[in-house]
């Protein structure tokens, strides 16, 4: 059975400001039988890259990544915000439109050598996932792909993780 994604995504014009085109997933989420499937698909591309465990940044990373690993009985481990991991951590930054952002995770999240896919809702221009790479990379966990619900061709986030496989369930 194959389902058309698309229509579970709502287009919201000029949000967060105006020329942005926001491509919103929760009606995805919000209906059973397409949250399935599209973890489903999720699953399947993890099972082919032989994963031993799930990366996600915040917060929709988690939404994504987190079933995912729940399926295939392995860990998922969070990229957060500054000052939301209370033991010792590992820090990225990356740059945004007006200045830079980062994001941490615990020292002890990845072993080093785990096959590690980094999920999220949505490749955009690829700063933070290039960032969530650079964590686990630190980790000395091996990235062996990159999965995504959307992918924002126009963005080239592709371009920023040049060298990694990415998966994505659609583009827009």
């Amino acid at each position: 059975m194959t389902m058309d994604l698309k229509k579970y995504v709502a287009t919201v014009p000029d949000y967060p400001e105006p020329g942005v085109m926001f491509r919103d997933i929760s009606p995805l989420m919000s209906d059973g039988k397409a949250y399935r499937y599209a973890t489903d698909q999720l699953v399947d591309y993890a099972r082919s890259k032989n994963v031993d465990m799930i990366v996600g940044p915040e917060a929709r990373g988690f939404i994504v990544g987190c079933p995912v690993a729940y399926e295939l009985g392995i860990g998922f481990a969070p990229a957060r915000k500054e000052g939301k991991l209370p033991r010792e951590t590992v820090k990225a930054t990356y740059d945004l439109e007006y200045g830079k952002s980062a994001l941490y995770m615990h020292k002890d999240a990845v072993k080093p050598g785990q096959r590690v896919l980094v999920t999220d809702d949505l490749l955009a221009t690829g700063g933070t996932i290039g960032a969530t790479i650079k964590l686990v990379e630190d980790l000395g966990g091996i990235v062996v792909g990159t999965a995504f619900i959307i992918e924002l061709k126009d963005l080239h986030g592709r371009d920023k993780i040049n060298g990694y496989d990415i998966f994505s369930l659609m583009e827009f």
